[in-house]
């Protein structure tokens, strides 16, 4: 069985390298908040561009800090809104309401899955705080439109960048996380950049939401023992941390190496009961949308024989994933949405279906993959 994401595989590359770096954080004897944590969180506001990383419990985590540390700040209160992709896994959206505030949902643009540029500035109300974009699948989300938008009706830019650690947006070189005033990045374990457990951060350029952000995540104290805000318990440890620092040093080299495997899909798979997206840099060009580029966190292919499909690569031993089986706005914990009309949400979430891509994947594999989709009938 192929399966879609052998994470034992993917660790296997780095072995000696992790446990060495986790026997050093055991013999310090200092187990959160110490060395491990600190280099990484250098190391990662170096990678991605920004004066700042504070790292967290997870990607959730992140998010909610970015919407509180604001809130303390006076830039949002309680019932403003927040425009949010409509198609983005829920955390995204469960951030937004955990903090008290209104997600306004918007839909994705058919051919790159992400939120549709066209269909924001009818969406903004007197209330409307912020724009998240989620860089969902691997895929930058950011526009120069988005950024237009955002300085011309003095919104926060807010990245939910939880599944595209390494990705650009190319003109200027830019990585994501560091194109808003803010950013949310989970490292759980299936990520481009994954621990061996829950672990988040939070990048900035602003110094004071910076400084809420370390103390919100430290039950609300900048000083042992002093509470300034009515904060969580949400660190990174030092295991997590220092295993990370060994993941972000081959980081470029793995999504190169997923972006090679996608380039294969891209060229060979040709089925018209299997449909791919724009993803490549090259065929961005042809779309006028050569400024985003795409790590590949997630493959996806599309069919209106979904399960049928998922059915078939299984049986011959090709395990897949469906991300997500079910929308937002269909779930029971926003059942006040069950009714919203997003077509396009909705069809993607009925056709979409994961295929294998990471580091670990063997060429035999992705070709044994190819010749099934493309003998699908």
């Amino acid at each position: 069985m192929i399966k879609y994401l052998d994470l034992k595989r993917i660790n296997d590359l780095y072995d000696a390298e992790i446990r060495e770096a986790v026997n050093r954080v055991l013999d310090s004897g200092w187990y959160l908040k110490g060395e491990a944590t600190r280099q990484f969180e250098e190391a990662y506001a170096n990678y991605i561009g920004t004066h700042y990383c504070i790292g967290c419990g997870n990607g959730l985590d992140a998010l909610k800090l970015i919407f509180r540390a604001y809130m303390e700040m006076g830039v949002m209160q309680v019932g403003d809104e927040v425009i949010v992709p409509a198609n983005t896994y829920i955390a995204s959206i469960l951030a937004i309401t955990e903090c008290g505030l209104t997600p306004i949902l918007v839909e994705p643009s058919p051919d790159t899955l992400q939120i549709d540029d066209t269909l924001i500035e009818q969406a903004i109300t007197p209330r409307t705080r912020a724009l998240m974009i989620v860089h969902l699948y691997g895929r930058c989300a950011y526009t120069s439109r988005i950024a237009d938008i955002c300085r011309n009706y003095n919104l926060k830019l807010i990245e939910d960048n939880a599944q595209a650690h390494g990705c650009t947006y190319l003109s200027p070189l830019q990585r994501t996380g560091s194109l808003g005033h803010a950013a949310a990045h989970s490292f759980y374990p299936g990520k481009n950049l994954g621990a061996l457990g829950d672990a988040g951060a939070v990048t900035t350029n602003d110094q004071q939401l910076a400084d809420i952000i370390r103390a919100l995540g430290n039950y609300g104290s900048h000083k042992k023992y002093v509470h300034d805000y009515c904060g969580y318990n949400s660190r990174i440890d030092e295991i997590q941390a220092a295993i990370l620092s060994v993941k972000l040093k081959h980081l470029d080299a793995d999504n190169q190496r997923r972006k090679e495997i996608a380039a294969c899909y891209e060229r060979e798979v040709s089925n018209p009961l299997v449909r791919l997206l724009l993803s490549t840099p090259e065929q961005y060009s042809r779309s006028g949308l050569a400024t985003r580029d795409c790590v590949y966190h997630i493959f996806t292919v599309f069919s209106s024989q979904r399960d049928r499909l998922q059915k078939y690569l299984f049986e011959n031993g090709v395990e897949t994933q469906i991300h997500y089986p079910i929308p937002p706005h269909k779930q029971r914990c926003y059942k006040d949405w069950n009714a919203l009309p997003l077509p396009v949400t909705e069809q993607i979430h009925a056709q979409e279906l994961s295929i294998p891509c990471h580091q670990a994947l063997t060429d035999e594999e992705t070709t044994r993959i190819i010749a099934l989709l493309n003998a699908f009938r």
